[in-house]
């Protein structure tokens, strides 16, 4: 819902966010995809592209090794840069990066920092910030193996033992599993919370032991739930086509109507009813997406008898009717490919 206009067609973003990552040689693959895929999600999520990304080398090759031995291709070379037409630059270390830097780097950053880049730095990639004096007074993140290092030769860098560090300007994480979360936190800042939790809500679903429908990972990540609302919301996932009344919910969770309401409304901040219906209508927009069901087939799917039914509540919900959602995900698709 967060991404979805409600007038129909989606308007095109008011400007393109512009960000290039550095790769340095053997750089993390993993935190520099983790980054990456907070972007290539967030245009996925919207027709307009919202980040335009720069891959960037140092060596002067096509391409730049990883850390996996995987050679990754460079859109142009750190020379080539133009640094004032950019937002934000990032730089990737990695375990085997080595914390030397050089004249064309530093030169660089310098530049890109007082054009007002946003700077930033994966696993030991701050180190060249911190080299360029372009981290003085400022927080960062560093993986804990470097630490003592960088306090030692930067003591005017706050090092901070945080995964990720977002102060001001600065950006930068502490290893390859933090960069996600570093970028989302960057999305959170360009384009809203409700937005960057949509795209968390889709990268991060299978971190769980068991994993669930997106549409209610936040409710059920909560493990302070009482049993019987976690009973009631387990019924309700497993009985999509044909919907329980609630009186046999009420009845398996050994509850009564009441109990149950006040749960719901203390918890899910919604009435059982209202929760079972958007749980079945997101299932629905689910198949209008994924599926070539027809929107018969889907409604029937949902536990819908009447198909008029089913168009008049996926509308409220999402403020666009079935068809034309469908319709939209499909023009999305062509002009992806």
């Amino acid at each position: 819902m967060v991404y979805i206009e409600p007038d129909g067609p989606f308007q095109p973003a008011s400007e393109v966010r512009r960000v290039a990552f550095l790769l340095l040689e053997n750089f993390s693959m993993m935190a520099f995809t983790g980054a990456l895929d907070a972007l290539v999600t967030a245009n996925l999520m919207r027709p307009a592209t919202v980040y335009e990304v720069l891959v960037v080398g140092s060596n002067g090759g096509d391409t730049v090794l990883s850390d996996l031995g995987i050679d990754i291709s460079v859109d142009c070379q750190l020379s080539q840069l133009d640094e004032r037409q950019l937002d934000i630059l990032v730089l990737c270390g990695g375990l085997r990066v080595q914390p030397r830097a050089t004249p064309a780097i530093r030169s660089k950053l310098r530049t890109a920092g007082n054009a007002g880049v946003v700077l930033g730095g994966l696993w030991n990639g701050a180190y060249f910030l911190a080299e360029a004096g372009l981290l003085d007074g400022y927080e960062c993140a560093f993986h804990p193996d470097g630490r003592a290092m960088m306090m030692e030769e930067f003591p005017n860098v706050v090092v901070s033992n945080r995964s990720f560090v977002l102060d001001r300007d600065r950006v930068s994480c502490a290893g390859a599993s933090s960069s996600l979360n570093m970028m989302l936190e960057v999305v959170k800042n360009d384009c809203g919370l409700e937005f960057a939790s949509a795209i968390e809500e889709v990268l991060s679903c299978d971190k769980m032991a068991e994993v669930i429908d997106v549409s209610v990972c936040s409710v059920d990540r909560n493990p302070t739930l009482p049993e019987p609302l976690k009973t009631a919301l387990q019924l309700m996932r497993n009985n999509i086509e044909e919907p329980l009344s609630m009186v046999e919910i009420t009845e398996c969770a050994e509850i009564s109507r009441r109990q149950l309401e006040r749960l719901f409304c203390h918890h899910v901040n919604a009435s059982p009813s209202r929760y079972y219906l958007e749980l079945r209508l997101t299932h629905a927009r689910q198949l209008l997406q994924q599926t070539n069901k027809s929107i018969a087939e889907i409604a029937v799917a949902t536990g819908f008898v009447s198909i008029s039914h089913f168009r008049r509540s996926f509308h409220q919900l999402f403020d666009i009717s079935a068809g034309r959602f469908r319709k939209m995900f499909q023009e999305l698709d062509r002009a992806s490919a």
